[in-house]
């Protein structure tokens, strides 16, 4: 089942990973006159943060839901595409110089596709520059979550549940990306631990959607606080990102 999305939550809550975000912006080093595609643009907050580092250049955003793409699209400048699309489904009429993406990878499950079209997306020497999930991630969001889920309340409900999200290691990433056509690849691993100053609304939204896009609209805000009472107070979840740097040959 595809990942759904509540797109003002997430534009609301997402911003605890605001500091990451710029570690990955500052890899960029854009001259401001590059073509950039944002795969995964979500709301276009982050968006408009690249935006304003390419004063000659362009963006193109796309995102696969349909409530981030209507949110990227009121929020970011007319002259912006923004595509509504799956990054395994993609073309573009013209190759671009740079491809950014942050907190989407994860959600592509077929990995190999996934680098192979990147790579046709991209101009020979064109770099990539991504950060997404990667292996370890979100270990006690999710054994919480599986524990609550088998609770007899949430049983029915959950019992078809598979995960919907790949956390790759940075090593199958390199193999993949070198098959793919990427050379100068570089991926490593990085740890954030946050206390997010929504925590249910965050675990709701973002860490627990897989869950609960599962569930009625009246039981989801219950089930991520039953989570986030294993989780213990202050909540605090330790992440995992797969940082990726690759050019293409």
């Amino acid at each position: 089942m595809r990942r759904g999305w509540d797109a003002h939550s997430y534009d609301r809550v997402s911003t605890v990973s605001d500091p990451l975000v710029e570690e990955v912006l500052a890899r960029l080093q854009l001259r401001g006159d590059e073509t950039v595609l944002d795969a995964g643009c979500g709301t276009g907050r982050v968006t408009a943060r690249l935006l304003e580092r390419l004063p000659g250049g362009r963006v193109v955003g796309v995102d696969l839901d349909p409530e981030m793409v209507s949110l990227a699209r009121q929020r970011l400048p007319a002259e912006i595409t923004v595509i509504e699309s799956g990054l395994l489904d993609l073309s573009l009429p013209e190759p671009v110089d740079v491809i950014f993406s942050t907190a989407t990878f994860h959600w592509v499950l077929d990995q190999d596709e996934l680098f192979a079209r990147l790579a046709r997306l991209l101009r020979p020497g064109g770099r990539l520059v991504a950060q997404c999930g990667g292996a370890g991630a979100l270990q006690r969001v999710i054994q919480a979550a599986n524990a609550v889920a088998e609770e007899p309340r949430w049983q029915d409900h959950l019992a078809a549940f598979t995960p919907n999200w790949y956390f790759a290691t940075p090593d199958e990433t390199e193999q993949r990306l070198t098959r793919s056509g990427f050379i100068e690849t570089r991926c490593w691993l990085q740890s954030f631990v946050f206390t997010p100053p929504e925590p249910v609304a965050f675990l709701e939204t973002v860490t627990l959607g897989s869950w609960v896009q599962l569930l009625p609209d009246e039981q989801r805000r219950p089930f991520a606080e039953q989570v986030a009472q294993r989780l213990g107070e202050p909540l605090t979840i330790e992440n995992v990102r797969l940082n990726i740097d690759a050019r293409r040959a």
